[in-house]
C-alpha cells in the first residue's frame, strides 16, 4: 500500500495482519457487531474474507453461521457476501440487501427489526445476548490509541465498549479531514443512574471527537483502501415534486398560523428520492436559517448547506451519491463547520428529538384510511427493509409526516387502503399523510373524520370511489362506529392484489 500508515499507535502496530488472518479469528456461533450505516463506514475487507471462509466450511459439510449486528444497512461486501454463503444466523437491526431480504422472507435467516434508538441500550441491558466481537472501520488511530471515526458512527461506540474482542479496519480511502467532525457522547448511564443529555440545539457538541477502545481488546488491525457504497439518487420525478410541493405549502401555512417559527424547527428526513425532492423544494423555498437533526445526511441537505439555507446538520452517517461526495471533499472546510456526526443512540434519541421539536418526514409503503402506517412489509408478511429510525422520530416529533406515491405496481395497487397489512406506526403517531394527490392533516380528527380527509386528499382517483364505498358501508354495518371496519373485506383488499404485490 503506497499511502502512509494511519496506525500511529506503536502499541497497536504489532496487531496489523492480513485480512485472512483477521477473519480466521471469528468463530462460528459468535455475535459480531459491525460498523456501517446506510452504506457508509462499514468494514470492507473482513466480512468478504469471512464469507470465503464460511463457504469453504460449508463445502466441507460444516455449518458456519454468525449473528450480525450493525448500525443500519451496509453494502454488498458485508450483508450481500455473508448472506450469499448462508453465513448469517441472526441479522439486526436493519437491512436493505436483496440477498438478505430473500433469505429472510424464505425463512432462511432470522431477522430482528427494531427501532434504531433501541439497539445500543438493548445491548447494554443484555437483552440481545453476548456481543463477542466488534469489527469496526475507522479513518485512523492516533499515537495514544484514540480512534478517528469513519464516515458513519452508528453503534460503533457500543460495539467497542461491549465486545470482548475488537478487529479494526483502518481505511485510508476515508478523508483524513473527517477528524474533528464527530461528537461521541460518553455520558450515558444505565437506569437508575441516567442523567439528562445536555444537548439543546442541533449544532451542540457535547462529547469527544474520537472513539475510545481498550487496546487489550484489539486482536487484529487490517489496513484497507476501499470506497463506501455511494448510491446515486434519481432526479425528482413528477410525483416527488408534487409531494414536496404539498409539504412546503403545509409548512408555510403552519408558519402563518403561528404554529412554527419562520425558520421552522430542526428537520429530519428519511432516505430516498422523495426525501431528496423535499430537500430540493426547501432549498428553493422561502425559509432561511434552517437546521437538521436527522440520521443520515443526503445530497439534498448538502445542497442546502452549500446554498446557505441550512446552517447546521446533525446526523450519524453520510448517505451521498458520488457527485455529492466529490462536492463534500472539494469544499470540505465549508461543510466541516456545519456538520456533526453522532452515535445513533444520540441522533435517534427520543427525548432529544422531542426536546428539539423535530419535523419528521419519512417514507412508507402504505397507509390506511385511519392513519396507520406500514413502512416495512409487502402484503403483510414479506419484509422490505425495516423500520429503521422512522419510529424514533415519528412518535416524538413536533410534527410527524409520512409520504408515498398514491399507488404502486404501475397503478395495480393503492397505497391508501382500508386496513394496512402490517402496522409499524399507529394512527396515534401519524399527524400528516402526503401523496402526490394531496396532504391530509390528521391532527385533532376522530378516526371517521380522518378517513374522509385521507380518502379525499391522498387516495388516487382510480381507487377513491372504492375506498369511499368501503367507508360508507363500514359506517353502516360495522360492529363499532368509532373505527368502523368490515374486517373480512378490509383484509381481502390485500389478497385481491397479492399477485401484483409479491416481491
Amino acid at each position: 500500500m503506497n499511502t502512509p500508515s494511519r496506525i500511529l499507535s506503536k502499541a497497536l502496530q504489532g496487531k496489523i495482519m492480513s485480512v485472512e488472518q483477521a477473519a480466521s479469528l471469528i468463530s462460528s456461533g459468535v455475535n459480531v457487531g459491525m460498523s456501517g450505516f446506510t452504506g457508509s463506514g462499514y468494514p470492507k475487507a473482513v466480512p468478504a474474507a469471512l464469507a470465503k471462509r464460511i463457504e469453504q466450511a460449508n463445502s466441507a459439510g460444516e455449518k458456519f453461521r454468525i449473528g450480525v449486528w450493525t448500525g443500519a444497512s451496509t453494502a454488498p461486501e458485508l450483508d450481500g457476501a455473508l448472506a450469499k454463503v448462508d453465513g448469517v444466523e441472526m441479522r439486526l437491526p436493519y437491512q436493505s440487501d436483496p440477498i438478505c431480504r430473500k433469505r429472510i422472507n424464505a425463512g432462511e435467516m432470522e431477522y430482528l427489526d427494531i427501532h434504531l434508538s433501541h439497539v445500543a441500550q438493548f445491548v447494554w441491558f443484555g437483552f440481545l445476548g453476548k456481543l463477542d466481537i466488534a469489527v469496526v472501520e475507522v479513518a485512523g488511530i492516533l499515537e495514544d490509541g484514540r480512534l478517528i471515526p469513519s464516515s458513519s458512527i452508528g453503534n460503533n461506540k457500543t460495539w467497542l465498549e461491549q465486545a470482548d474482542k475488537v478487529i479494526l479496519e483502518v481505511n485510508s480511502w476515508q478523508d483524513n479531514r473527517l477528524e474533528g467532525m464527530h461528537d461521541v457522547y460518553y455520558g450515558t448511564n444505565l437506569p437508575p443512574y441516567r442523567q439528562p443529555i445536555p444537548l439543546v440545539s442541533p449544532q451542540d457538541r457535547i462529547g469527544d471527537p474520537y472513539l475510545h477502545c481498550d487496546p487489550s481488546k484489539v486482536i487484529a488491525i487490517v489496513e484497507t483502501h476501499s470506497p463506501d457504497r455511494n448510491s446515486a439518487f434519481s432526479p425528482p420525478d413528477e410525483n416527488s415534486r408534487l409531494i414536496a410541493g404539498h409539504i412546503l405549502e403545509f409548512l408555510e401555512h403552519e408558519v402563518k398560523r403561528g404554529r412554527l417559527p419562520k425558520d421552522l424547527l430542526p428537520l429530519q428526513s428519511g432516505v430516498g428520492n422523495i426525501a431528496n425532492a423535499v430537500m430540493a423544494g426547501l432549498n428553493h423555498g422561502p425559509f432561511e436559517n434552517l437546521t437538521a437533526y436527522t440520521e443520515v445526511l443526503q445530497d439534498g441537505m448538502l445542497e442546502m448547506i452549500r446554498s446557505g439555507k441550512l446552517i447546521s446538520a446533525s446526523a450519524t452517517a453520510f448517505s451521498l451519491s458520488d457527485t455529492a461526495l466529490e462536492e463534500l471533499y472539494t469544499n470540505f472546510e465549508l461543510y466541516r463547520e456545519k456538520i456533526v456526526l453522532r452515535p445513533q443512540e444520540i441522533s435517534n434519541h427520543p427525548e432529544v428529538i422531542r426536546r428539539l421539536g423535530v419535523i419528521a418526514m419519512n417514507g412508507m409503503i402504505e397507509a390506511d384510511i385511519y392513519g396507520n402506517v406500514n413502512s416495512t412489509h409487502v402484503m403483510g408478511s414479506a419484509i422490505m427493509n425495516g423500520i429503521g429510525g422512522s419510529g424514533d422520530f415519528a412518535r416524538n416529533a413536533y410534527i410527524s409526516i409520512f409520504m408515498t406515491p398514491s399507488q404502486a405496481k404501475n397503478g395495480q395497487i393503492s397505497c391508501i387502503v382500508p386496513m394496512v397489512s402490517h402496522v409499524d406506526h399507529t394512527e396515534h403517531d401519524v399527524q400528516v399523510l402526503v401523496t402526490e394527490q394531496g396532504l391530509a392533516d390528521l391532527r385533532g380528527l376522530s378516526p371517521s373524520q380522518r378517513a374522509k380527509v385521507i380518502i379525499e386528499n391522498c387516495a388516487h382517483p382510480d381507487f377513491r370511489p372504492a375506498l369511499q364505498d368501503y367507508l360508507k358501508r363500514s359506517l353502516d354495518h360495522s360492529f363499532g362506529k368509532h373505527t368502523p371496519h368490515l374486517l373480512n373485506e378490509a383484509l381481502s383488499w390485500h389478497q385481491r392484489y397479492l399477485t401484483e404485490g409479491q416481491m
